[in-house]
This record gives C-alpha cells, sequence and structure tokens, in this order.
C-alpha cells in the first residue's frame, strides 16, 4: 500500500476540482510559467503563499525559508530572485513576515537551539541594530516589533543585491514591497515600504555603473 495514500487522494480530489473549473488549466500551466510576483516568506506551514492572497499556481513565484531571511551568502535565494528578475521578469518582490514566527521568537531567546543558531544571527543582528527593539521589552510586543523590523531588514537586503539594482540600471519596472501576516485574522498589513529605485537606498549601497 502506498505511503501517505491519504495525501494521494486529496491531490486527485484537487486535481480534479481544477480541472472542472477550468478544462484547460493544467494544459496552460504546463506549457508556461508567467507569474508577476515574487514572494519570500517564512517556512512556517502556517502562511501558504499562494492562499493568502488568493492566487492559483503559476501566479505567484515563491521563496520560503526560517523567517524570510535574504542573505547575501544565500546562493538559494539569490539563485531564485536572479531566475524571477531575469527570466521570468515579475513586477514585483514582496518579502513577507508574519507575527508568532518562531524564527523571530528563537532569535530573541538566550538558549542554543542548534545548528539554526547560525541562521538567526542575521534577525539577531537586525535587534541589535535597532533602537526601537531595545525599548520595546515586554514580550510579545517586542517580538512583534523585531517581526516587522526584520521584514523591513529584508526588503533592504533584496535591494542590495546585484540582481536588483542590475535591473533597475537597465530600466526594469521592479519593485520590493514589505507586508507581515497575522496568524490572528489571516489578514495581511503592508508596512508601507516599497524600493522601486536605488535613489531610495543609502547612498554606500547603490551601484550607478559606468555606462
Amino acid at each position: 500500500m502506498r505511503e501517505l495514500k491519504h495525501l494521494f487522494d486529496n491531490n486527485r480530489k484537487w486535481a480534479e476540482q481544477m480541472r472542472q473549473q477550468d478544462p484547460g488549466f493544467f494544459t496552460k500551466l504546463a506549457e508556461q510559467q508567467a507569474p508577476p510576483y515574487l514572494w519570500i516568506g517564512c517556512a512556517d506551514s502556517r502562511v501558504p503563499a499562494n492562499q493568502i492572497v488568493g492566487l492559483d499556481p503559476g501566479e505567484v513565484f515563491v521563496h520560503r525559508n526560517v523567517a524570510n531571511v535574504v542573505s547575501h551568502t544565500d546562493f538559494n535565494c539569490l539563485s531564485v530572485i536572479q531566475y524571477a528578475v531575469e527570466v521570468l521578469k515579475v513586477r514585483d518582490i514582496i518579502v513577507c513576515g508574519h507575527y508568532g514566527c518562531g524564527g523571530v521568537a528563537g532569535a530573541l531567546a538566550d538558549v542554543p537551539l542548534g545548528l539554526i543558531d547560525n541562521w538567526l544571527r542575521h534577525i539577531k543582528d537586525v535587534y541589535e541594530a535597532s533602537d526601537l527593539v531595545h525599548g520595546a521589552k515586554n514580550g510579545a510586543k517586542e517580538a512583534d516589533t523585531l517581526c516587522e523590523l526584520n521584514v523591513a531588514a529584508q526588503v533592504r537586503n533584496v535591494c542590495y543585491t546585484t540582481i536588483v539594482q542590475d535591473a533597475w540600471r537597465r530600466g526594469q519596472n521592479l519593485s520590493v514591497h514589505g507586508w507581515i501576516y497575522s496568524l490572528d485574522d489571516g489578514l495581511l498589513k503592508d508596512l508601507d515600504l516599497c524600493i522601486s529605485d536605488p535613489d531610495q537606498l543609502a547612498a554606500i549601497y547603490r551601484m550607478r555603473g559606468t555606462g
């Protein structure tokens, strides 16, 4: 007997439902991938990118990791960004965190968690650089604040990449957004952070080029 049979059963039901809604859905999906959005989110199972924004498969390109971190040494994430920007020509990159993030909670904890402590260093750096978080020492509020600040930091990290800056130099229409999701009510919050050109970055991070 096939293991995890209930998941295969669910898959068949889902595929049949999609075919009933749109008989040509899978044919069109197999022939082309042209999503207008790249979503960089947390690996948390409670934050599925497509569902919370009401999009079907094929409409959003997704990268997820613990606490939606964008590191200049993470070639997995950078490869996803490059493919999305240079091949798929997405117009919007969305960095979406969420309140109640276990990665953020782990970064705030003072106990060793194992290998992941190396990854959480990125979030600890955000904490250390922020006076706002230092002044919010009251548990849940501190964690929520750090969740938001972490999104803002990762939005900037996306913009600092040579990939995004090269796109802007080419005149490609590309914006990077910072959002956060609430597990309590299922609603997204716009953090009022949208960067569309290098002039919105600190001068040290701008790469103008020579041509």
